[in-house]
């Protein structure tokens, strides 16, 4: 009997990763990161009237400009960087989100709070309406709707090897 429960403990550990307990990164939505970055921006660059579309031209310089060997140049703007690191945090949260613990469940949670927010911003904040943000927003949607369901089929598949 001591041996099988310290199997069904060995099992339990190796599920969430070896940790006994639930760490604070695993609570913080990440993707609230580049959401609070573009608002940073959005907020020191709305100071005039245009404020918006200095936003927005912000966003569309480039950052990096690299020639190609087919003799092409290819730039890359502000926004678009911002992209791919929301995108590699986006990559990051759902690795989190396999686990079926109550951190976890949490964190969904939050990462909803955090699209509603974006939702919210992108209706009412001139600096908001731009296609960057929007693909932010879209990227905090898909975490959520993804962590949810991950995580629902991770909890079926642990009553199913349970049974």
């Amino acid at each position: 009997m001591a041996s099988g429960g310290n199997s069904e403990t060995a099992l339990r550990r190796a599920h969430s990763g070896g940790r006994r307990g639930g760490s604070w990164l695993t609570l913080f939505p990440l993707l609230i990161i580049p959401v609070l970055i573009y608002n940073i921006i959005g907020i020191l660059g709305s100071g005039g009237a245009d404020g918006a579309k200095a936003v927005q031209m912000g966003m569309e310089n480039a950052a990096l400009t690299l020639s190609m060997p087919s003799s092409a140049v290819w730039m890359v703007s502000w926004g678009e960087i911002l992209v791919l690191i929301t995108l590699f945090l986006l990559f990051v949260e759902l690795l989190k989100s396999t686990g079926t613990g109550t951190m976890e469940i949490f964190n969904h949670g939050l990462s909803l709070i955090v699209f509603i927010i974006c939702l919210i911003e992108f209706l009412l904040m001139p600096w908001c309406a731009t296609s960057t943000f929007f693909m932010i927003m879209i990227m905090t949607l898909l975490d959520t709707l993804a962590g949810i369901v991950v995580t629902i089929v991770s909890a079926r598949r642990d009553v199913e090897f349970e049974r």
